[in-house]
C-alpha cells in the first residue's frame, strides 16, 4: 500500500487494489482463492479489508515471483488456515526445487566440457554402456534407460533435430554413436532447465557447426540470471511473509 493503515482501519477492495495496480475483481478472486482472509461485511453486504488483508496481498503478490502463482496461493491458503507449518514445507520444497535446478545448471555445464573435442575422447573419457556389437553405439532402450525417459521421447527429440542417430543396415534399429548420447544428454539437461525444444535445437546445431561451446554461452548466462532472480525474489517473498505473521499475530 502506499500508505501506513492505521490498526482497525477498513478499507474498500478499491482501495486495496489500487496500491498494486490490480482491479477490484482480483482482489475479489484473490479472497475467494483463499490468499487473502475473509473481508469483512457492512451491514449493507459490501466487503471491508484491513491492514491485515493489505499484508496478505503484499505476501502473495512478493511470493509469487520466486515460488510460481500456484505455490504461493497454497503457501497463503496454508498460513490463513492456521496451518503455516504445511506453508513453511512448501516454501522449502521451492528452495529444494530451486537447488536442484542449480545443480542441472552444473551439470550442463560440466556436459558442455565434454563437447570440446580435444577432451571427449581423451584419456579418461566415459565409455558408453550397451555399446551395439559391431557398430560402435547404442540403441534406442539403452540410451533411454540411462538417461530416465522414455525412447518415445528420444524419437521426439529426433523429429525436432536434437538428436541424428543413424539406422543399422540390417535391422534397420536407431544407433546413437559418441556424439549422439553427447548430444542427447545436453538436451536432457536443458530440458530440465526449462527450455524448449524449438530453442534446443539451435543451440546444437550451431555446437556442432562451430566445434566449442560459444553458442551456449548466452544461454548460460541468461540461466544464472533467470536463477539469481528466484533465489532474491524468494527473500524478498520471506521478509514480507513474516511481517504478514506478525500482523495476524
Amino acid at each position: 500500500m502506499g500508505r501506513n493503515l492505521k490498526n482497525g482501519e477498513r478499507l474498500r477492495p478499491v482501495d486495496l487494489a489500487r496500491g498494486h495496480g490490480l482491479s477490484t475483481q482480483a482482489i475479489r478472486n484473490y479472497e475467494e482463492a483463499g490468499i487473502l482472509p475473509a473481508a469483512g461485511r457492512t451491514p449493507t453486504g459490501y466487503r471491508t479489508y484491513t491492514s491485515v488483508h493489505a499484508g496478505a496481498l503484499r505476501a502473495f503478490l512478493a511470493l509469487a515471483p520466486g515460488h510460481g502463482h500456484q505455490t504461493a496461493t497454497s503457501i497463503m491458503r496454508a498460513v490463513n488456515e492456521d496451518a503455516a507449518e504445511e506453508g513453511f514445507r512448501l516454501i522449502d520444497e521451492s528452495h529444494a526445487q530451486l537447488l536442484d535446478d542449480r545443480r542441472t545448471l552444473q551439470a550442463v555445464e560440466n556436459a558442455l566440457r565434454d563437447l570440446d573435442p580435444t577432451t571427449a575422447s581423451g584419456p579418461g573419457a566415459r565409455s558408453e554402456p550397451a555399446a551395439v556389437s559391431g557398430s560402435g553405439g547404442t540403441f534406442i532402450g539403452p540410451l533411454a534407460e540411462q538417461l530416465g525417459i522414455r525412447p518415445a521421447t528420444l524419437r521426439k527429440w529426433e523429429r525436432a533435430g536434437l538428436v541424428r542417430p543413424r539406422r543399422d543396415p540390417v535391422t534397420g534399429y536407431r544407433v546413437y554413436d559418441e556424439a549422439d548420447v553427447r548430444d542427447a544428454r545436453l538436451a536432457h539437461q536443458l530440458r530440465r532447465g526449462g527450455y524448449l525444444l524449438e530453442q534446443i535445437a539451435p543451440l546444437l546445431a550451431q555446437v556442432r557447426a562451430a566445434g566449442g561451446l560459444e553458442p551456449l554461452e548466452g544461454a548460460l548466462r541468461d540461466w544464472h540470471a533467470r536463477l539469481s532472480a528466484r533465489s532474491r525474489a524468494m527473500l524478498t517473498g520471506a521478509a514480507e511473509l513474516e511481517a504478514y505473521l506478525r500482523l495476524r499475530g
